[in-house]
C-alpha cells in the first residue's frame, strides 16, 4: 500500500506540474522564420498564430505564390520549434517518463 500512495501522491503532483505548464504556454512565443528573416510567423505555447511579419519588398501582387510558400514555410518553421519546446517541457514534467506511442501532452 505504501507505495500505490507514493504514486497517487507523485501523479497529483504530476497534474500540478501539467495546469501550471498549460497555464504559461499561453505567454510562451516562438517565432519562425523564412526569406532570410523576411516573413516571421510568432505562435503561442498552444499553436495560435500571435503575430505575422511580411518585408514590404516582398510584397508584389504578380507573385502573389511567392508570399503564400513564404509564410507557409515561415509557420512551418514556428511550429517545429514549438513543438520541440513542448517536449522539452513534458520531458521535464514527467521526469523522463516515457508516454505510449501516440500519446501527446498536453493535447
Amino acid at each position: 500500500m505504501k507505495n500505490l500512495t507514493q504514486m497517487m501522491k507523485q501523479a497529483q503532483q504530476m497534474q500540478a506540474k501539467m495546469a501550471e505548464m498549460q497555464a504559461a504556454l499561453d505567454n510562451h512565443e516562438v517565432s519562425g522564420q523564412s526569406g532570410g528573416g523576411m516573413v516571421q510567423v510568432t505562435l503561442n505555447g498552444k499553436g495560435a498564430m500571435r503575430r505575422l511579419k511580411i518585408d514590404p519588398k516582398l510584397v508584389d501582387p504578380a507573385d502573389v505564390g511567392m508570399l503564400e510558400d513564404l509564410v507557409t514555410a515561415a509557420f512551418n518553421d514556428a511550429k517545429g520549434k514549438l513543438e520541440t519546446y513542448l517536449q522539452e517541457e513534458m520531458a521535464k514534467v514527467t521526469g523522463g517518463l516515457q508516454l505510449p506511442p501516440g500519446m501527446k501532452l498536453p493535447f
